[in-house]
């Protein structure tokens, strides 16, 4: 395939993701918009439990996106027999997965009072988490959905479904959380019900749209689902709990710079928040660019077909360099824009947020390239079902390094919440260029082979 074959197939495969990337952060964002016009205490209390349903979300779908590569080598390979046995068991581990999680979320309150947060706010969690653990079964099959549709290429109906559900999400919220359309006052157990609403009609199109559209009836990945595969479940849990642990060092590192911006001042920790939620925007894009990336691999590694390996991990790179360069330009050229866009410019404080901001999105530039990178990097490996090796890549670099240098930073060295945010481009460059390295290795290997 020419060169402008696989900066298509790349495109047409990345945009429908990104898209659905952007559409579910919209969700969320809608969630937290509204509980917060609800009150402040239940906002505190929802973003709170919100949180550690994330956690456990993120290592759980680990599992759901190693579905995906090895969908894609088997599509390469047009061997449709294996396509269904490894969407199948992803289906299996996410529903014991979810099973395993529930009692953990369960007693969110405990949990909450044992980590010495306010009883008030555990409690009104609870009564959001009690409700919101169910989304967790719809939620982990759209992921594994998610991953057998890009696997095949069809990614297109992933952006639909989530469109779809997030305008379920937006009118289920506005009536159950206040009462509006003859519906009961909820609160966050209206937002709570509505999630596992969104979950469900995310996964109800997709199951739809997989199982039983012409298209897919050939991988009748719904026929005899009882059956079990533990040659295939085996192969993919051992593929899928590095993908989890990577995730969360990634989630883990940028949650304990939060803790340390919030040790700092409430200034840092709000204009923190902002700036990482303006800097979640691009790094969508970058995981939209992996994710296709995985696939492109993927089903070249299932051709037997070196060449377009290293054709598409070039295209995708060079990919998210471009957009990186678009993001340096816009976080440098328009900081205050950015961040007025998340700031009520008659509030007293607006101001020192503004100026502090400016200096946090400057460093959010620094890193954008290689945040970019170590991402699309991790996408290219798995597509060659390299994930162990990365996975200590990625802890190394987040926790060995970043960590603590953005802790030297910040406060023994006095550079404040500029220093935890250097912190997080050191972590984030030398996983970048220990990845890039790991990827050297595994092509020339391919290549040996």
């Amino acid at each position: 395939m020419p060169w402008s074959g696989h900066l298509k197939a790349t495109l047409v495969l990345g945009l429908p993701i990104i898209g659905s990337l952007l559409a579910q952060m919209a969700i969320g964002l809608t969630d937290t918009i509204m509980v917060g016009w609800y009150g402040v205490t239940e906002l505190a209390a929802m973003v709170l439990a919100s949180s550690v349903f994330f956690i456990f979300f993120i290592v759980g779908s680990g599992f759901a996106m190693a579905v995906m590569p090895v969908v894609a080598e088997a599509a390469g390979a047009e061997d449709r027999r294996q396509v269904r046995r490894v969407t199948r068991m992803g289906i299996w581990i996410s529903l014991i997965y979810c099973v395993v999680a529930m009692p953990v979320l369960w007693d969110f309150k405990a949990l909450m009072i044992l980590m010495g947060q306010k009883p008030q706010i555990a409690a009104i969690g609870q009564d959001y988490m009690r409700v919101a653990q169910w989304g967790m079964f719809p939620a982990m099959l759209v992921m594994t959905l998610k991953s057998f549709l890009s696997g095949v290429e069809r990614p297109g109906w992933v952006l639909w479904a989530t469109i779809i559900g997030g305008l379920a999400n937006g009118v289920l919220n506005y009536a159950l959380i206040f009462g509006h359309w003859g519906a009961p006052e909820m609160g966050v157990r209206g937002a709570a019900v509505a999630s596992v609403s969104t979950a469900t009609v995310t996964f109800l199109v997709l199951a739809l749209y997989s199982g039983w559209h012409r298209e897919f009836r050939g991988y009748a990945i719904f026929t005899r689902l009882w059956r079990s595969d533990w040659p295939a479940f085996f192969d993919l849990f051992r593929l899928g709990w590095p993908i989890g642990a990577t995730m969360l060092a990634e989630v883990g590192l940028f949650s304990a710079a939060a803790v340390m911006m919030g040790w700092i001042g409430t200034r840092e920790l709000a204009t923190h928040g902002i700036a990482i939620q303006i800097a979640s925007i691009s790094f969508m894009v970058y995981l939209g660019l992996a994710n296709a990336a995985t696939i492109r691999v993927g089903h070249a590694l299932g051709r037997g077909d070196p060449s377009g390996i290293w054709r598409a991990s070039a295209v995708a790179m060079l990919l998210q360099l471009g957009f990186a360069a678009l993001a340096v330009a816009l976080f440098l050229s328009w900081p205050k824009t950015l961040i007025g866009l998340f700031l009520d410019a008659s509030h007293p404080g607006s101001a020192e947020i503004m100026a502090y901001g400016v200096g946090l999105l400057a460093l959010a530039a620094v890193f954008q390239v290689v945040d970019g990178l170590q991402a699309v990097t991790l996408g290219l490996l798995r597509g060659l079902k390299d994930t162990r090796v990365p996975m200590i890549c990625a802890v190394f670099s987040y926790w060995v390094v970043g960590l603590p240098v953005a802790y030297l930073l910040g406060f023994p060295l006095g550079f404040g919440g500029y220093g935890v945010w250097a912190g997080l481009v050191v972590g984030l460059a030398l996983a970048a260029l220990t990845l890039l390295g790991r990827y050297r290795v595994v092509l020339r290997r391919l290549y040996r082979g």
